[in-house]
């Protein structure tokens, strides 16, 4: 990955006898982007705001591009953009007031009008922030953060509550970010978004990482394990498939789902089953596993040893 933007090394958090974060280790390389996924309460705004310097760790070692967030200074936070989960700008400003206003707040800014071009608000340069749509206003959200041309870019969150149009466009913007050489610490809860955009991903459970590496890799590793789906068709013998194909089949609402490790030979005895009843194989599908199973996966009872103490409670 070349030079590293951030280097966690054995990171603890302690809140009293509550351990929220328990032992990370990580490493973001610079003008990477890198995906943090977990439920609400893995630990994930702890480690966030640690590496942000608004929270002092317990124990461990933390490198956020060179400097030690527990000792921030003036230079160090010129070089880090934020995107918090929820931002209240001054709805009475305009979109370029606003960036105008937090320009002043860096040493070496980005021309205003760079940054309205960046996150695609050139038409909305001169109307109130009060008067755009949410996924408009989260633009501005983000030109925020790269007003003062940061190497290192926070987003919390970015697309929740978009509708699919808006968190596509929210998608290319970020893939800009990548482009300019930007390094993007990206949290969500969406899979199909940390599976478009990350270079790698850490899912945290918690307080532990439980998973860590490229979001191919991750499901590459399930075992090699495949989803064989179809519509139910009428009539249906779920014993008398189970006894033909020798996978387990499962009935989930109107579809038949079998997993197998073997999908041509799956389905290949599936067709000759159905060719055989006479029956066709309506929404016929064949697919790996995504990102979000993976999750689901390791989320699961069964994912993890030794996490009978529970998550912390915190972010």
């Amino acid at each position: 990955m070349g030079a590293l933007a951030i280097e966690v090394h054995d990171l603890h958090m302690r809140y009293g006898a509550e351990e929220a974060v328990r032992g990370i280790d990580l490493e973001v390389g610079r003008g990477e982007v890198f995906g943090f996924l977990g439920p609400n309460g893995a630990g994930k705004t702890t480690t966030i705001e640690i590496l942000e310097g608004y929270r002092l760790r317990t124990s461990g070692r933390v490198s956020v591009l060179g400097v030690d967030p527990a000792a921030p200074t003036r230079e160090w936070r010129d070089r880090i953009g934020l995107v918090l989960q929820e931002c209240e700008l001054d709805p009475l400003l305009t979109v370029a007031e606003t960036l105008t206003l937090f320009a002043g707040f860096y040493s070496h800014p980005r021309p205003v009008d760079d940054v309205v071009q960046l996150v695609g608000l050139r038409d909305k340069r001169d109307a109130r922030v009060g008067r755009l749509s949410g996924g408009q206003r989260r633009r501005v959200d983000v030109g925020v953060a790269l007003i003062g041309d940061p190497e290192l870019v926070f987003l919390d969150e970015p697309t929740t509550g978009f509708d699919p149009a808006a968190r596509r466009e929210a998608w290319a913007m970020i893939e800009g970010l990548k482009a300019l050489g930007k390094t993007v610490f990206l949290t969500t809860h969406y899979m199909d978004e940390a599976q478009h955009l990350a270079d790698r991903v850490a899912i945290l459970r918690a307080g532990r990482i439980v998973a860590l590496g490229r979001p191919t890799e991750l499901i590459d590793g399930v075992e090699n394990e495949t989803m064989v789906t179809f519509r139910r068709p009428e009539p249906f013998d779920l014993a008398a498939l189970r006894a033909w194909v020798g996978d387990a089949p499962e009935v989930a609402g109107d579809d038949v789902r079998l997993r197998t490790t073997d999908a041509q030979a799956t389905l290949g005895r599936l067709l000759a089953w159905a060719d055989e009843h006479a029956l066709r194989l309506e929404r016929l599908e064949v697919r790996r596993p995504d990102l979000e199973e993976i999750f689901l996966g390791l989320m699961s009872d069964r994912g993890l040893p030794g996490d009978a103490d529970g998550d912390s409670g915190r972010g």
